[in-house]
């Protein structure tokens, strides 16, 4: 079968669905690669490199899809894009599939087998296939550099013979991989961290990473399916808010994380406490491109409120697109070879454990649950 890995076409995007190494991993399972010439150039990964692993380097996108029995990208498609896959084609990628139904019901007209990267279910067998986790390290990472860089002050204490600084605090709200990640990144500078999460298992990995995990007196929990948060109930996101309240004051930079899949974000900072937080301090909401954790939120911009610096970033992973990439690439080889056996053959068998979770669309049909009820099929 020919794989084709296309160059992306989101204007901010700077990864590739698949590095060299990766090549040649799906190379000796008998599958041909082919690559959009300047896929991995931003990524560092450049067309003399795949050619060397083992690729084929096309002219282009039509050049690399001719043919092509599988597609490889980060983004979803573009609406030109599908078109140009053959009937029956298998795409893996992030497809956002519960929020966008404009594109699930594209692929299942063209009857294209949409495997989607945000539906690998968390179980631990499929840990090395989650490229969730794996971008959003790479965003808890970028996210507290950015807010380091915007601050106007130091975050590690220093002893001078000027004086003595005391270290900065920063508050992480939310602690799943990017929150953990942002807790490690925030403790290696030298800040005093503090960590809330409406999910209290995750409290022994805030501590092991020297973070305070805030609570509260009463129930403020949320544990949903697969490890990720739930809604709250209106009086237990009232109780969540004013423990939030009661520790923004003192914090000098805040990260919010908080996201429920195919919902929009949570609001935990409110115009009130970005009022009572210091001039000069800097929240970054990873939240942003769902709607934002925080009010003053405007996704892909900074916006200067009472004098706290809001930041929403758009895309953060791409900011980093050497290592996202590298993680993104074994991610999805790893998936494939759920559905490839060594000799190159297809077998998608939908009672795999993680091929049928992630599969969207197939035969012309949307095959996966959780999507029909969200796009109202």
């Amino acid at each position: 079968m020919k794989v084709a890995v296309l160059k992306e076409t989101r204007a901010d995007e700077h990864r590739v669905a698949l590095v060299a190494q990766g090549v040649q991993s799906l190379v000796k399972s008998g599958l041909e690669v082919v690559v959009e010439t300047g896929a991995g150039t931003a990524a560092g990964v450049s067309d003399d490199d795949y050619r060397q692993a083992g690729a084929t380097v096309a002219n282009g996108a039509a050049e690399a899809l001719a043919g092509a029995g599988m597609v490889l990208l980060i983004n979803p498609p573009g609406a030109d894009t599908i078109p140009q896959m053959a009937e029956g084609t298998i795409l893996v990628s992030f497809l956002s599939p519960l929020t966008n139904p404009a594109l699930v019901k594209a692929l299942k007209d063209r009857k294209i087998t949409g495997i989607s990267m945000e539906m690998v279910p968390r179980i631990t067998r499929a840990q090395s296939m989650d490229a969730l986790s794996s971008q959003a390290t790479v965003a808890g990472y970028k996210a507290v550099l950015m807010a380091a860089d915007a601050l106007p002050k130091f975050l590690p204490m220093f002893t001078t013979a000027a004086g003595t600084i005391r270290p900065g605090k920063a508050l992480i709200l939310g602690a799943g991989v990017a929150g953990l990640q942002a807790i490690a990144t925030a403790k290696r500078l030298g800040a005093v961290v503090e960590a809330f999460d409406v999910r209290p298992a995750v409290k022994e990995q805030v501590q092991s990473l020297g973070a305070k995990f805030l609570e509260t007196e009463h129930d403020v929990t949320a544990e949903g399916e697969g490890g990720y948060a739930k809604e709250l109930s209106e009086e237990q996101h009232k109780r969540e808010l004013e423990l939030i309240a009661a520790h923004i004051a003192d914090a000098d930079i805040v990260v919010t994380t908080a996201q429920i899949p195919g919902r929009k974000a949570p609001v935990l900072i409110t115009a009130d406490m970005v009022k009572s937080m210091k001039t000069g301090s800097v929240i970054v909401d990873l939240a942003a491109e769902s709607g934002g954790n925080c009010e003053g939120t405007k996704a892909g911009e900074t916006a200067v409120v009472d004098g706290v610096s809001i930041v929403g970033p758009s895309n953060l992973p791409a900011t980093i697109p050497v290592h996202a990439s590298q993680m993104y690439s074994k991610n999805i080889v790893t998936l494939i070879a759920e559905f490839v056996d060594k000799e190159g053959a297809v077998n998608l068998d939908f009672a795999n454990d993680v091929v049928g979770p992630s599969t969207v669309t197939h035969a012309g049909e949307i095959v996966n649950e959780r999507v029909k009820e969200a796009v109202g099929a």
